[in-house]
């Protein structure tokens, strides 16, 4: 499975950014995906996860309600949706591809395959 991000860029505070993550590999509709994010000098952390099928979602409490997940099976596609972005939403995010057998959504040593990442950046 290959992973490309794509969307960043730089905003000022309360914009909106949408991120795409295309898949490669047969194997993405049957996968939950996740996006996470690491801002300089800190840990990797959790976003948001979506099951295979898109029916369950799941957030950080820092995202919750300012931040959508969803995916198309059919363009092997995940995306995260981000509005009222703040300055401390700047990170690189990176998107992640989970094996089946890996554990919580939330724990990044679940997933796989991970994408390059893609710079997010929001002024104040």
């Amino acid at each position: 499975v290959q992973l490309v991000e794509r969307g960043g860029g730089l905003v000022q505070a309360g914009s909106s950014l949408r991120l795409s993550c295309a898949a490669t590999g047969r194997t993405f509709s049957s996968r939950a995906m996740g996006w996470f994010r690491q801002a300089p000098g800190k840990e990797r952390d959790f976003v948001a996860a979506i099951s295979w099928s898109g029916d369950y979602t799941y957030y950080a409490d820092s995202v919750k309600g300012r931040f959508t997940i969803s995916r198309d099976n059919a363009k092997n596609t995940v995306y995260l949706q981000m509005n009222s972005l703040k300055p401390e939403d700047t990170a690189v995010y990176y998107c992640a591809s989970k094996a089946l057998d890996g554990g919580s959504n939330y724990d990044a040593t679940g997933y796989d395959y991970w994408g390059q990442g893609t710079q997010v950046t929001v002024s104040s």
